[in-house]
């Protein structure tokens, strides 16, 4: 992100998609946006804020939507749709996958990997920290695992014609996803 922008913006509360132009035109496109989508109108316009000039992936804010919708922020039934909204409106968009908001239990590995492999499911490839003790979790959590990588280099191996391997149908969403998790891996 740094490398195609000379400053990264997290841009709290985002809902306006004409903030975010205006903003990325004050800059003269310099820099990237973040926008974090926190309440429900962001969520609402989720597909605008992600696709306005300048953002190159959106945050999710979970404690501030948990708050605004009456639900506990580490509900992940209760966010589920908030953050699919969020992966969907950047794939629609075009830009990278979204970042999971926090998890407010500081020190707690178990809640941080609950949290972690459910946003991964979701699509998420990433995740705000609270504090310096997360970003080793946060780190090793996102990336591909081996099995994963494994995975990966066997399609690609298996070539660019519809095929199976391991009994699994390829063809060229399957083939976009391993060359996406080796791409993960390798800015890893």
């Amino acid at each position: 992100m740094a490398a195609d922008h000379g400053c990264p913006v997290m841009v709290p509360k985002a809902e306006d998609p004409t903030v975010l132009t205006e903003l990325s035109a004050r800059t003269a496109g310099r820099c990237a946006l973040v926008p974090l989508i926190e309440t429900a109108l962001g969520v609402g316009r989720a597909r605008e804020v992600c696709a306005a000039p300048g953002v190159v992936r959106a945050a999710f804010g979970n404690v501030d939507l948990a708050a605004q919708l009456g639900v506990a922020h580490d509900d992940h039934a209760a966010l589920t749709y908030a953050r699919s909204s969020l992966v969907l409106s950047s794939a629609a968009a075009g830009i990278s996958p979204p970042i999971d908001g926090v998890t407010t239990a500081v020190r707690d590995r178990e809640a941080l990997g609950s949290d972690i492999a459910h946003a991964r499911r979701l699509g998420f490839t990433g995740k705000l920290c609270v504090h310096p003790y997360q970003l080793p979790y946060v780190t090793d959590g996102f990336a591909p695992t081996a099995d994963e990588l494994h995975w990966a280099r066997a399609v690609l191996q298996a070539g660019d014609s519809v095929t199976t391997v391991g009994g699994q149908m390829v063809d060229r969403p399957v083939l976009e996803r391993a060359r996406r998790l080796l791409a993960l891996a390798a800015r890893a």
